[in-house]
């Protein structure tokens, strides 16, 4: 991925600012060693930071489909890491390297992204736009004279160059199959779909039978006998005390109780 930026970098410099002139594209430390071995007019692209880009992080997955639109994976979506160069210009005179810097800005203002056309390998399958910034106030956490500190040299004009590249390469989760009306059924649980059992029915107010499928709370069921062997299930109003039952009998006696009395009695 970072070679790949490097390629494009290389031929957008080469194409639309030397237009083949005699002038090579490094990608050296331009340390104070190496300055003292350039012989010929050179341009220095020098990456020296790597880091993400944490305002263009996205969360939640990207969909996978096939060829008829189905889900059938999902994954991160991919996240971008800004690579910062060094750009300068060597020559044997400081106004042609100031000219020569200048071709460069102009060249890099008129892209707000590396040119699509461009991109080759992984860049160029993902699809996605690779935007750059140039000449930005460099962060607060370090300064452009903090690199030519680390690297032994002394501080030279230069431009700043950041290009942020999307990554892809994230954990792939597979779906399970797509939901489909094939092979559905219906039915109700209390229900013998086979006609064993008698389904309970309950009379409508207009006199009809309906069947009545399923439990309602609170409900007692017709069809099951009350377990605690209420008045409905001993006989009917009579034994429970109802209209039809005699004065001052809304008791059940107990078998043999009266027949006990009346023999005990004298004749």
């Amino acid at each position: 991925m970072i070679h790949e930026v490097d390629e494009v970098l290389r031929s957008l410099f080469r194409t639309d600012v030397l237009a083949g002139a005699q002038i090579a594209v490094v990608f050296d430390a331009p340390t104070r060693e190496w300055a003292a071995k350039v012989n010929a007019p050179t341009v220095n692209l020098y990456l020296y930071d790597i880091r993400e880009d944490m305002r263009l992080r996205e969360r939640g997955l990207h969909n996978e489909y096939d060829a008829r639109g189905v889900v059938v994976a999902r994954r991160r979506p991919p996240r971008f890491f800004k690579l910062s160069y060094l750009i300068t210009a060597w020559t044997k005179r400081p106004e042609d390297e100031h000219r020569l810097l200048s071709s460069l800005l102009t060249c890099l203002l008129r892209h707000e992204s590396l040119p699509s056309e461009r991109l080759t390998g992984s860049l160029a399958e993902i699809g996605a736009a690779v935007p750059m910034t140039v000449a930005l106030p460099p962060p607060e956490d370090r300064s452009f004279a903090d690199v030519w500190s680390a690297l032994g040299g002394e501080l030279k004009p230069s431009l700043d160059l950041v290009v942020s590249v999307p990554v892809t390469e994230s954990p792939v989760y597979p779906v399970g199959p797509p939901v489909t009306d094939e092979g559905l059924r219906l039915g109700f649980t209390d229900h013998d779909p086979q006609g064993a059992a008698e389904v309970p029915r309950e009379r409508a107010p207009g006199g009809a039978e309906l069947p009545i499928y399923g439990r309602q709370p609170g409900r007692p069921d017709p069809a099951v006998p009350d377990p605690a062997g209420g008045p409905e299930a001993a006989g009917g109003p009579e034994a429970a005390g109802g209209p039809e039952a005699e004065p001052g009998r809304g008791r059940r006696r107990r078998p043999g109780i009266g027949r006990r009395i009346s023999e005990e009695r004298p004749g």
